[in-house]
């Protein structure tokens, strides 16, 4: 693990800000949890639980169930960097769930969201 200071943040202290920059928009809770679950394979008590540890973002991605193979659909500016273009593979997936809650954030339709 290289030593980006997110990798060690708890995901239960970032989880309540993509809720929070969602709802902001009339987007729900349930929905971020579908986007969470799309991608890292989690089911819903796997999340829940991931939250109640305060599992760090590191270990959070590393013990996801299944990956999402359609991730690699996910194309676009996250904080100004292309998330396809992100070499570190941990950083990537970040910035994948970063570029799902923007989309949500931003109206886009959940079927567009989950590359259906």
């Amino acid at each position: 693990m290289s030593g980006h200071r997110v990798f060690s943040m708890k995901f239960s202290k970032v989880y309540p800000l993509y809720v929070q920059k969602v709802e902001r928009k009339q987007r729900t809770n349930d929905e971020v949890d579908r986007v969470i679950c799309w991608l890292t394979g989690y089911d819903q008590a796997g999340l829940e639980r991931q939250i109640e540890l305060e599992t760090d973002i590191a270990s959070f991605f590393e013990q996801a169930p299944a990956f999402n193979p359609k991730s690699a659909l996910i194309t676009g500016l996250i904080c100004g960097v292309r998330v396809e273009a992100v070499e570190d593979p941990l950083m990537q997936k970040i910035r994948y769930l970063d570029k799902l809650i923007d989309e949500l954030a931003k109206g886009k339709a959940m079927q567009k969201i989950l590359r259906e």
